[in-house]
């Protein structure tokens, strides 16, 4: 799969309706058949950091995505909120969904 985390740092004008602005990159992303996973947090130690965990069904999935109308819409649209160009972690990994965390067991 390909594993992607982002760091998107928000004007703080936007911050509050930030995942509004999203919402419908969101949902499209969402829709796309190779996602697995298209989740939004917020930083809880900065309120205008936001980050993406992504992950796509293999390298196909991922070039379809940034190839879509609505990823290169969201390019478009995105910028004028942001502080800064968001950082990016991209790797393709070996696995095919989240794992259960080893070092702790909740019965």
């Amino acid at each position: 799969m390909i594993f992607i985390v982002a760091k998107f740092p928000v004007k703080p004008e936007w911050a509050d309706r930030w995942i509004d602005h999203v919402t419908p990159f969101t949902e499209a992303t969402r829709a796309e058949p190779g996602n697995l996973w298209f989740d939004w947090s917020r930083s809880v130690d900065d309120p205008n950091l936001f980050v993406l965990v992504e992950a796509f069904r293999d390298a196909e999935a991922g070039a379809a995505h940034v190839q879509s109308e609505h990823f290169q819409q969201a390019m478009k649209d995105l910028p004028q909120a942001l502080v800064s160009t968001p950082q990016i972690i991209s790797e393709q990994i070996d696995a095919t969904d989240w794992n259960l965390m080893g070092e702790m067991t909740v019965e």
